[in-house]
């Protein structure tokens, strides 16, 4: 099954769109990780008991030292520069470590300043040091006034080191047809999960052990500590949620103020989570068409029948799919999929996608096979980034899902009833079946004793639902919900009420409502 993900993009006064892989979501645009229809395949025959362990908390780190030095690329002398060691185990130091990647943006006022205040973007996969670097694009001025803005490329991500690296080429792996009906297509759809697992062991296989969300988690509080900071801030975007709500029921007492934004339901397993995920994004499809039907203006309007046109290129595109060039896939189901998925992120992208979809119609792919290639961060040069590799092996290990293809099968049905039309782009492949590493459960969401915590939703949010943000909202013992009225992902910066509401929260450290809408 996909999962998709995306890191923040933009918060601020007010921003476009804030993206983040997803995870079951990311920022600028990962992966979902797929489950696929047709029959059986053979594959590992053992089950992973995926319940999550019960929360609890640990001992907060003492101690540690971190130095800084002007950052080599800011002429400006904005930011600060760090590398910050931290073992690959922290019940067994001796196996290796990481070298983590910080960045520090200080306070603009220091007379105003209240401490650090430690902000992930989403993935998991995506590092989140650059968010220092544009700390004033990202964050309302108050906050930039009042804190030294720590931002950090998690372990097995960015520029930290060792980081996970799996594979060069995208297409050969996830551009598999989403609809096998061929004995040979389910198999090649089989082959490709199986040969990323495999190339993922022997590129990466030294470090996919521990890279789990919890262990991130531990890396947080020993900065924390480095830092030397009793208490500490927290902002997170997507992915970035599920890491502080983790981080608050870990360590409790090292709480000064959390936002979550752009939340998943804590509770839902790997296979809800997708599902949430897959209504979610075949909904603001659904609400894309819908407009384009009634939108003249729109490239894809079809004579008010965008839906139908829609339904008709989608199976065209498995039959004959279009070819943009010798050397890149040809632009087919999945490629469509991942693209329409990219384009759900924020309405601001719709117009691209209308243009798009209406090049298909008329033979041509480039337009589809772009926004395929942002999704997966392609660049110009024909390389990517580590994200998706990083994502899927966190992901892995966090919560891996179904252990055979049978079982992975089984879950196809539900998919085409709660998202009709996306529904093969979250079941594409499968998965985690033939992951190594052995899974590091997410413990059970509580964030029981941390005070007040702020989670913020949006009503259009494909990649987390606001369904999803309540269900956040409730499993922490002191949730307060923003809730965002607009069609992207997280909410942060879409309107001066999200804005001023979460920056008064982590200045003040308190919060008099319960739930709040912008």
């Amino acid at each position: 099954m996909r999962t998709h993900s995306h890191p923040v993009e933009a918060t601020g006064e007010p921003a476009p769109s804030v993206f983040c892989v997803l995870r079951k979501t990311l920022i600028a645009s990962v992966l979902l990780v797929s489950i696929a229809g047709c029959s059986s395949a053979s594959s590992s025959d053992s089950s992973v008991d995926t319940k999550q362990p019960p929360a609890t908390s640990i001992k907060p780190a003492v101690g540690g030292s971190i130095v800084w030095k002007s950052c080599p690329e800011d002429a400006m002398n904005e930011t600060m520069c760090a590398t910050f060691d931290v073992p690959y185990d922290y019940d067994n130091p001796s196996v290796g470590q990481f070298s983590l990647k910080l960045k520090k943006h200080m306070a603009t006022k220091p007379e105003k300043r209240i401490g650090s205040m430690l902000v992930n973007p989403g993935g998991p996969g995506f590092g989140g040091s650059f968010l220092a670097d544009n700390a004033t694009a990202y964050f309302g001025g108050d906050l930039v006034e009042s804190f030294d803005i720590i931002g950090w490329d998690p372990r097995g991500t960015g520029e930290s080191t060792p980081f996970v690296d799996c594979i060069d080429n995208y297409d050969t792996y996830f551009a598999a047809d989403p609809t096998p009906q061929t004995e040979e297509e389910k198999t090649a759809l089989v082959d490709a999960t199986r040969l990323f697992s495999e190339e993922c062991e022997k590129n990466s296989g030294e470090i996919l052990p521990y890279i789990s969300t919890n262990n991130t988690v531990r890396d947080m509080d020993a900065i924390r500590a480095a830092l030397g900071e009793e208490k500490i801030t927290y902002f997170g975007f997507s992915y970035g949620s599920e890491l502080g709500a983790t981080w608050v029921t870990m360590f409790p007492t090292t709480v000064r103020a959390a936002v979550l934004d752009g939340a998943t339901d804590p509770n839902a397993d790997y296979m809800q989570a997708g599902l949430d995920q897959a209504k979610g994004f075949d909904t603001e499809f659904n609400k894309f068409l819908k407009k384009c039907s009634a939108n003249t203006q729109c490239e894809f309007y079809n004579n008010g029948n965008a839906e139908v046109a829609y339904d008709k290129l989608i199976k065209q595109l498995d039959e004959h799919p279009l070819v943009v060039s010798k050397d890149r896939t040809p632009v087919n189901q999945s490629v469509a999929f991942t693209a329409i998925s990219e384009a759900m992120y924020s309405s601001t992208m719709w117009p691209e996608l209308e243009t798009a979809l209406a090049d298909a119609q008329a033979g041509k792919g480039a337009g589809l096979l772009a926004l395929y290639d942002q999704y997966y961060q392609r660049n110009g040069d024909g390389t990517y980034g580590n994200e998706l590799e990083a994502f899927y092996s966190i992901m892995c290990l966090d919560d891996p899902g179904p252990a055979t293809v049978e079982a992975t099968d089984a879950y196809v049905p539900k998919f085409e009833a709660v998202a009709p039309r996306l529904a093969h782009g979250f079941t594409a492949g499968y998965g985690c079946v033939f992951w190594k590493a052995k899974p590091d459960l997410r413990i059970k969401i509580t964030g029981k004793g941390a005070g007040p915590v702020v989670v913020v939703g949006t009503t259009g949010d494909a990649a987390t639902p606001l369904a999803s943000s309540r269900k956040m909202t409730a499993a922490l013992e002191d949730g307060r919900l923003i809730v965002v009225t607009a069609d992207r992902h997280t909410g942060y910066g879409e309107n001066t009420c999200v804005t001023d509401a979460v920056n008064k929260y982590l200045i003040t450290a308190k919060v008099a409502f319960k739930e709040k809408s912008c």
